[in-house]
């Protein structure tokens, strides 16, 4: 019964480098719209961040698997 639960809920799945990525990018991103409104500075430095997540992604993406 243990077993069915987390295999359905994948409890102990690991995520691939290419979704823990677009995950972290969809979060800085996110961070840095709720910034925009107080904090321009800050976010500035998420979206930078962001940006250069999207660079790995994008390597990642031409590089044969």
């Amino acid at each position: 019964m243990v077993n069915k639960l987390i295999s359905m809920f994948g409890l102990f799945k690991k995520k691939s480098e290419k979704q823990t990525l677009e995950a972290a990018y969809q979060k800085l991103t996110k961070e840095s719209f709720e910034l925009s409104k107080t904090n321009r500075k800050a976010s500035d430095q998420k979206a930078y961040e962001a940006e250069q997540i999207m660079k790995k992604l994008e390597s990642l993406a031409k590089t044969p698997s």
